[in-house]
């Protein structure tokens, strides 16, 4: 796999966009119920510009998280399967209307699940923590995705931008 310089710029614009949009969470009404604003950033990435770079840009991200003291191993392996089930979903239906609405609640659910079997403990109030972020996520994926798509076509993207 070569990247171009155009590329390798693309990738570090979306890694950083990613990273940046983590940073923020919207607090919920219950403690642990706060969500980040990365996941539907992260799923009209991977609608718009394509596994490859989705992937690549969340990779980077993750290990500058890592690097920054932000996150730690158990966060970055989290955020790496909800990456990857978005990337499968994606890959399975392409960049299709269902794909917004459902690749990132689904992502948020494995990596629930995932979490609960890792630390041990239920997996019932995890995922029902986690329902406020996956509706938003769900609500707020498909702007997303079209305001990504409006600005890489204005700014002239055409080998990243994923053809409908």
């Amino acid at each position: 796999m070569t990247f171009s310089n155009r590329d390798l710029c693309h990738i570090a614009l979306l890694c950083a966009l990613i990273t940046i949009s983590g940073a923020f969470k919207i607090p919920g009404l219950v403690p642990g119920m706060e969500f980040q604003l990365s996941a539907p950033i992260a799923v009209a990435i991977c609608g718009v510009f394509g596994i490859k770079a989705y992937l690549c840009a969340g990779v980077l991200s993750s290990l500058i998280g890592l690097i920054l003291g932000t996150q730690n191993i158990l966060n970055v392996c989290i955020a790496l399967l909800f990456r990857v089930v978005v990337a499968i979903v994606y890959f399975g239906i392409g960049p299709t209307r269902i794909f917004y609405l459902v690749s990132g609640p689904l992502g948020t659910f494995l990596a629930r699940l995932a979490l609960s079997f890792l630390i041990g403990k239920a997996a019932y109030p995890l995922v029902a923590a986690a329902v406020p972020g996956m509706i938003f996520t769900a609500c707020t994926a498909p702007f997303c995705g079209r305001v990504l798509s409006l600005a890489a076509r204005y700014v002239q993207l055409p080998g990243l931008v994923s053809k409908k």
